[in-house]
């Protein structure tokens, strides 16, 4: 990318509003037809909406809710938002009306807006525990009490390329140290905490993370990884930018159809997307001999030219050429056949998923980031790259090891601290102003950083080993069979592992081998299913070390997943939820622990 620095968010509102482009955002109408939105008429909606937050007394360093799927009406507010110097608080639309309420009430929060009736029926139901003075509905018509924006958008586009010089005055006048975000963490194991970036933060990483790209007005992406998160909005920001064109698709179920029509050139998704897209192509080879074969075939000859992938070099060996006529073209055109970067972020990469995708003439280049950091600390590029890795850090990004390996940072995309969070701000910064990430840690020789596991995840048997979970996790994971995986045993003599199948894979293998599914708990407590299961905790086992195997398990009924509270919106396990829930489970796991030798992986 090679467009100039900016200092606030504001500046790259500006970018847009002068870019004159006709097709800068797409979104989808009532008939699933995409219809353009021009840069000109992002300006004048955000310069409309804007105006009606001032008349409300909204001022600089105010917080405005916003509580919504991923929408055009989602970058008009976050941009009308930051144009007048106040800050916006997205919310996760997936949270409960009282969850909702907590952090509207805690960010201080006079104005919500929200996308559906949906939404605004939760809101409403909380409002009493609020500050909430007005309530923004993006669909109409709006209920009593809420105000359509539609009524607050009227006529704004009809001003055109007309420019307001009082309204661009108050845009300009934004600084970098002012407040730009509230982003409540999703709380993984404890309460969310509000992580307060300014613009200069977010300025900051957009000027470094994806600079080895060099993005321009002819890329196009899909922003379908919720918005609330810290790294779905960074990828929006980066297009705008650039001048690139940003899709929206508000549903995940939509998102296969939107990869066919709207054919972008970027994408970034977290581990779970990638790895769905490859359990897809292998369950789709799985129900022929000569498929599977020929997938096999083709992702031997593709490991061998991994190395060229990652060079941006296409193999001209003809075996490789046929396995892309046969197979690789098929999984680009999964992801519309167009794309030209992957990115994977949000949450760990397993080595596997990075293999499989390369021996498919896919190369993934995984990053790493945290909300607290803007998002992005590392990344890995055409540019410099190392397969396992997270990439080497942005130029601007300090890092050093803790002596217990926790990885701390420093750099002007670093935050200065929760919101309101005095003591949990003394926790997480040291003496000199790095921040502890969490995350453990190591650097190469050549700087490369290598992310092992979450400090607080990591599990400590009773004999003092520590298990990092999400490595072995990531390998079970790699079966078409398994959805999602959680070890357990933090204090136990051995370590075990709940399985949450991928049920649609499950279910097929049982019909063809004639295993009757009358309903998902009996499924998974069928003798033949619980050795097809045990066969693959044995194949990983084979590669762990004797400390690490997996000595038990049991496959679940639930398929994990965000809207019933296991997984975040970054498709990371919420271990606590998933310990509190299945404690009856672990607890039967382990009840002869005592005298059990603890071998037997069933």
């Amino acid at each position: 990318m090679t467009t100039a620095p900016i200092s606030t968010i504001n500046d790259l509102f500006r970018r847009i509003a002068a870019a004159g482009n006709p097709r800068a955002v797409l979104w989808q109408d009532e008939f699933s037809q995409w219809q353009p939105i021009s840069s000109d008429q992002i300006y004048q909606r955000v310069r409309a909406l804007a105006k009606t937050f001032l008349a409300w007394g909204a001022q600089k360093g105010d917080r405005i809710a916003l509580i919504s799927e991923n929408r055009w009406e989602w970058a008009i507010t976050d941009f009308a938002t930051l144009a007048i110097g106040a800050a916006d608080v997205p919310i996760y639309p997936t949270l409960t009306g009282e969850q909702i309420a907590v952090l509207v009430r805690d960010a201080g929060c006079r104005i919500a807006v929200v996308s559906t009736r949906q939404q605004f029926d939760k809101l409403s139901s909380v409002r009493a525990q609020t500050l909430l003075e007005r309530i923004v509905m993006m669909d109409s018509p709006a209920p009593e009490g809420a105000i359509a924006m539609s009524e607050l958008l009227a006529g704004a586009d009809a001003s055109g390329a007309e420019r307001d010089p009082v309204f661009d005055a108050l845009v300009t006048a934004v600084q970098p140290s002012d407040l730009a975000t509230l982003i409540y963490t999703s709380g993984t194991t404890g309460e969310p905490k509000g992580v307060a970036l300014t613009h200069g933060n977010i300025a900051a990483n957009q000027n470094y993370a994806v600079a080895d790209f060099s993005f321009n007005s002819t890329d196009a992406c899909i922003s379908f990884l919720p918005l609330s998160h810290i790294t779905a909005r960074a990828l929006d920001y980066v297009m705008y930018n650039c001048g690139a064109q940003v899709a929206y698709c508000s549903q995940f179920d939509k998102l296969p159809q939107a990869m066919k029509e709207v054919r972008p050139t970027v994408i970034v998704g977290v581990p779970r997307v990638y790895e769905k897209i490859r359990q897809a192509v292998e369950q789709k080879s799985s129900v022929s001999p000569v498929k599977k074969r020929i997938l096999a075939w083709a992702t031997r000859v593709g490991t061998r030219h991994g190395a060229a992938v990652y060079s941006g070099r296409e193999p001209s060996a003809p075996a490789w050429q046929l396995a892309r006529k046969l197979v690789y073209t098929k999984v680009r055109e999964a992801f519309g056949g167009r794309v030209k970067i992957f990115i994977s972020g949000g949450a760990p990469l397993g080595i596997d998923t990075a293999r499989w995708f390369a021996s498919a003439g896919i190369a993934l280049w995984e990053g790493y980031g945290l909300t607290e950091t803007s998002p992005v600390i590392s990344l890995n590029t055409p540019a410099r790259q190392r397969m396992g890795s997270v990439g080497a850090p942005l130029p601007n990004i300090e890092l050093k090891l803790a002596e217990d390996g926790e990885l701390l940072v420093r750099g002007p995309s670093i935050f200065s601290g929760y919101w309101q969070k005095t003591e949990a701000n003394a926790e997480c910064f040291d003496a000199e102003g790095w921040f502890r990430t969490g995350d453990i840690a190591h650097i190469d020789a050549d700087g490369f950083l290598f992310i092992t596991d979450r400090k607080k995840e990591l599990l400590k048997t009773s004999g003092g080993k520590l298990v990092a979970p999400q490595p072995i996790e990531n390998k079970l994971k790699n079966s078409v069979l398994v959805a999602q995986a959680a070890l357990v045993g933090d204090k136990h003599k051995f370590i075990s592992a709940l399985i949450s199948p991928n049920f649609a894979a499950l279910e097929e293998w049982a019909r063809r081998n004639g295993i009757p599914v009358k309903s998902r708990t009996e499924l998974v407590a069928d003798s033949q299913v619980i050795a097809l299961y045990g066969a693959l905790v044995s194949e990983v086992n084979g590669t762990l070390a004797n400390f690490e195997t997996l000595k038990r398990f049991r496959v679940v009924a639930e398929e994990w997943a965000q809207d019933s509270g296991e997984l975040t919106p970054s498709m990371k396990l919420k271990r606590r939820v998933i310990t509190e829930r299945y404690a009856a489970v672990i607890a039967e796991l382990y009840a002869d622990e005592a005298t059990a030798r603890g071998e037997s992986a069933s």
